[in-house]
């Protein structure tokens, strides 16, 4: 697609929003989703031990069940972007609203092991609807000077959300005298864990109606007078409405709403640039991040640490997580996107094969010798925070700017669907690897963090800056 009219699009950028607060107001109840996205993700933690014991089952059927939330991810990333472009953005967050907070209390009350595993595919698709919903809307109502900025509220809600869970985690623990499966009025404590998310799920719900459309939205159904009046709230008086008005309408109707087949090029199936966001998802994954948060307590009890030290463990990796998201807030639109990556990807190499090299260790009466036991430690903790200030951030920034118009929800959805794919496949794969080699399994996450160096200087362009209506 060409560029949008040099006069509009240049007056957007230099915009700045007469009341950002607001703006920071929309952003932040629209990451909420996000928040629910880290908290749903990794609140299972705290219960994997405890579903283990008291459904008697093996490594593989138990890794299914943790891991069976990412096939309704990917199903609701898939089929959000479509339901948004046809019903709205606010509406599918109250939707994945409602899917949330039924998938928190069914959780917390399963009748067998596998209506457990129904619930999480259920909360799975609230999960996937809002991995796509929250970035694109934050794209949509962002002015362009604080987009980097505001985009980045996605990623420091998720892990926000996953720093909650292990912090709720470990107070119910203590409560329950350090036994997963210990009696807190008459529920075992890791339901309690599961059921507690109801509270911010419907905080979710509320929030949605608090917030105004997508002024792109707006349009597409011919709101004008609603879309300039958000635009004008998000973007100044200052900006020339009818000119923001006339750029997005004109952009919308050269192209047309996005759809599976827009996103088919002659070769290789799809066009190069869903390509490029396909690889930039699975490369988040496949260094293994969410280890860190589905099994970190049980990958530290496997190498002797004590549950009630594990589940500690796991929070301080999350207070890191949300540092490392801090650090590239505040660079993500000074230093540009590509360079993070770059400099994540290094981090995340050397910190994991600095754990593969501490967990080829032999045990000693249990546990790991002191100093491989404070390399993993540290080590654990140095990848999360070079995941954080890099790819965790700047993949859903760029996954919300890098396309055209005329393709980014569908693109979008394609990208995050097949981000829960790949979390699928390492969250499914983890338990079975670490029991025939976790030193191995390392290695593997290392060669991927390796290998998404190469990939980002070939492949990836910089979107620091640009309006949407310029990508093309």
């Amino acid at each position: 697609m060409t560029s949008a009219s040099p006069g509009p699009a240049s007056g957007a950028r230099a915009a700045h929003p007469d009341h950002l607060g607001h703006v920071i107001f929309i952003t932040a109840a629209a990451a909420m989703g996000g928040f629910l996205f880290g908290y749903d993700s990794s609140v299972i933690n705290g219960a994997v031990e405890a579903i283990r014991d008291r459904y008697d089952v093996g490594s593989g059927t138990l890794a299914q069940v943790i891991a069976i939330a990412l096939i309704g991810c990917a199903i609701g990333a898939a089929t959000a972007g479509r339901i948004a472009d046809r019903i709205g953005r606010i509406r599918c967050m109250q939707i994945a609203s409602v899917l949330f907070t039924a998938s928190a209390l069914g959780s917390a009350l399963p009748f067998s092991l596998w209506d457990l595993a129904m619930w999480r595919v259920i909360g799975g698709f609230g999960i996937g609807m809002a991995s796509v919903i929250g970035p694109a809307y934050i794209a949509e109502v962002s002015p362009p000077a604080y987009r980097g900025r505001l985009g980045s509220f996605q990623q420091a809600a998720i892990v926000i959300g996953i720093a909650v869970s292990q912090l709720v985690n470990y107070a119910i623990l203590q409560i329950a005298d350090g036994d997963q499966r210990g009696d807190i009025l008459g529920l075992e404590a890791w339901q309690w864990m599961l059921g507690v998310e109801v509270v911010p799920a419907v905080l979710y719900g509320l929030l949605s109606f608090a917030i105004p459309e997508s002024p792109r939205f707006l349009i597409s159904v011919g709101k004008k007078d609603r879309a300039r009046k958000i635009l004008e709230e998000v973007e100044g008086e200052s900006v020339d409405l009818d000119a923001r008005v006339a750029e997005i309408e004109t952009a919308m109707h050269r192209d047309h709403k996005s759809s599976f087949k827009d996103l088919l090029g002659s070769r290789f199936f799809f066009l190069p640039i869903v390509w490029v966001g396909i690889g930039l998802s699975l490369f988040q994954q496949l260094v293994g991040i969410n280890v860190a948060f589905y099994y970190s307590a049980t990958l530290w009890q496997s190498v002797g640490i004590n549950p009630s030290d594990s589940f500690f463990y796991s929070f301080t990796t999350s207070i890191i997580n949300i540092i490392g998201t801090v650090i590239a807030m505040v660079l993500v639109d000074r230093v540009g996107r590509r360079p993070l990556v770059l400099i994540g990807s290094t981090g995340m190499a050397i910190a994991l094969a600095a754990e593969a090299w501490a967990f080829s260790a032999d045990l000693v009466d249990g546990k790991l010798p002191e100093t491989q036991g404070a390399v993993a430690l540290i080590a654990a903790h140095t990848f999360v925070l070079f995941f954080a200030l890099s790819w965790g951030v700047v993949v859903w920034v760029f996954l919300g700017e890098m396309f055209p118009n005329r393709i980014r929800a569908a693109a979008l959805g394609v990208a995050a669907s097949a981000q829960w794919i790949a979390n699928w496949s390492i969250t499914a794969s983890f338990p079975s690897l670490a029991d025939w080699n976790l030193s191995g399994t390392y290695v593997i996450y290392t060669c991927f963090a390796v290998l998404s160096i190469p990939f980002v200087l070939k492949f990836v362009k910089e979107t620091k800056g640009k309006a949407l209506e310029e990508m093309g």
